[in-house]
């Protein structure tokens, strides 16, 4: 799968994008046809600790799945976005298994 990472306000280091693409790539486990996927890496300016913002767009056939997630961190942010999208994945592998 091909995932392309953009980082907003901050040059993101290798390692980083390392663990993004490490994390994306595992999603292929639960559902086969990901076609790629658009991650963007924000840091907002504010005094709040959670100023971390993580998008991910999947780009699936038919549809695709968007999750925004915001932390302290952004393997933090990652690691959350990753479980949300294998629980959204899974349903739509159940409504495709049921027609």
């Amino acid at each position: 799968m091909k995932v392309r990472v953009q980082s907003v306000n901050f040059n993101a280091d290798v390692n980083l994008i390392e663990f993004v693409e490490k994390k994306l790539n595992s999603l292929e486990k639960y559902y086969d046809r990901i076609v790629d996927s658009d991650v963007f890496l924000k840091v907002q300016q504010t005094s709040d600790k959670k100023n971390k913002l993580v998008d991910v767009k999947l780009n699936i056939p038919g549809n695709d799945l968007v999750v925004k997630k915001q932390c302290k961190t952004f393997e933090e942010g990652i690691m959350l976005a990753t479980d949300s999208l294998k629980r959204q994945l899974a349903k739509k592998k159940e409504k495709v298994r049921a027609k």
